[in-house]
């Protein structure tokens, strides 16, 4: 791979630039033991950059998002910034991020690592096993969908307006990415909506139902209502091999089958874009955790999610799977070796913070290498 790969990151806010830093780690191993480096930058968003610009995000942080190659993500927000007004709150970074680089289809696994099996608070021969991938849309839908606001009502009340709002183009961009990503697994993809009470949701059916015959024939295509699927990821979740889903749903089913994991603080995700007239696929990584700012500073943070997200990078955007799975292993032998941060904390293992789980990865890199 060239050096000249640019890589931007962005560690945001509370435990976001204590994660970042043992992906720096690996970063630096890669490049002293793989002779693999990069263009690297790094910049401020979500309440970092309010205190210093006074902006979520600013027009150059964008403009190096859309230079870069790929961008890995931290967490941003915290009660520092609570007050401030929706549209000036820190989680509007990356909002405008996915907006502004065409970050249509965010792709978060969920898998059980065999040392963590007992982790899950569901039972083992219910998780074990379990790999099975989200595809969420995430610029269409509720969340950005007009109109919306808070209106004034002349009897005194307010009244709180969010639109539902797909387009056939919306939903068949994201279909499609889901049904190659079920072609590349087990040949299974799950649809999930609202049909039975939202229009959109019947426009998402049709849409992907005909979507899959007329392009992927050879995937096997489901389809179910979104609250009978959160009820089927608890019950049975080696069932789904793809699920393909709405921003909101997408939203709250991917966390919810995080949790089948054992903790957020284990699980990667990429929100990717469609690739332009020169090959290029935009795209940004990003742990599902959030900012955690109960624990900011502790030194305590599982940076796993995050390296695992880089580990994803490589793999999607740099086309680099052989040192992707080679951070998987050695991540997977480190919680095998019976460390583990408080949020996977199981009897019998050692209880070690951020920076102890990172240098144990680089270590076990060092083995796995040699």
């Amino acid at each position: 791979m060239p050096a000249n790969k640019k890589l931007l990151l962005l560690p945001g806010d509370g435990i976001g630039p204590e994660v970042m830093r043992e992906v720096r780690r690996v970063i630096d191993w890669m490049a002293h033991r793989r002779a693999i480096s990069f263009d690297l930058a790094e910049d401020l968003v979500g309440g970092a950059s309010i205190d210093v610009r006074g902006t979520p995000i600013s027009d150059s942080t964008l403009a190096s998002a859309r230079d870069a190659d790929a961008v890995l993500f931290g967490a941003v927000g915290g009660p520092k910034w609570d007050s401030l007004d929706f549209d000036k709150r820190p989680e509007i970074g990356i909002l405008a991020l996915r907006r502004e680089l065409g970050l249509f289809a965010n792709l978060r696994p969920a898998l059980v690592l065999e040392p963590l099996v007992e982790a899950s608070t569901l039972k083992p021969e219910v998780v074990r096993g379990l790999d099975l991938m989200i595809v969420r849309e995430s610029t269409g839908g509720i969340y950005f969908g007009e109109p919306r606001g808070i209106d004034s009502l002349p009897d005194g009340q307010k009244r709180g307006i969010n639109t539902e709002v797909y387009t056939t183009g919306e939903i068949e961009r994201v279909g499609r990415i889901a049904f190659e990503l079920a072609s590349r697994r087990r040949k299974r993809l799950c649809s999930v909506e609202k049909a039975n009470v939202m229009e959109s949701g019947l426009l998402w059916r049709q849409t992907i139902a005909a979507l899959g015959a007329r392009e992927f024939p050879g995937i096997a295509l489901s389809h179910m209502y979104a609250d009978n699927c959160a009820m089927q990821l608890v019950r049975n979740p080696r069932q789904f091999d793809v699920i393909v889903t709405s921003n909101l749903f997408g939203d709250l089913l991917s966390d919810l089958a995080s949790m089948l994991t054992g903790s957020l603080g284990m699980l990667p995700s990429a929100t990717i874009g469609a690739v332009d007239a020169s090959g290029k696929r935009p795209a940004l990584y990003e742990p599902i955790h959030g900012s955690a700012p109960d624990i900011a500073g502790k030194g305590i943070a599982n940076p796993m999610a995050e390296i695992l997200s880089f580990a994803m990078l490589l793999r999607w955007s740099f086309g680099l799977e052989d040192d992707a799975a080679l951070i998987e292993r050695a991540a997977t032998r480190v919680l095998a070796s019976g460390l583990r941060t408080p949020d996977v904390m199981a009897p019998g293992c050692a209880r070690v913070g951020t920076a102890v789980m990172g240098e144990a990865v680089v270590r076990e890199l060092d083995k796995l290498a040699a």
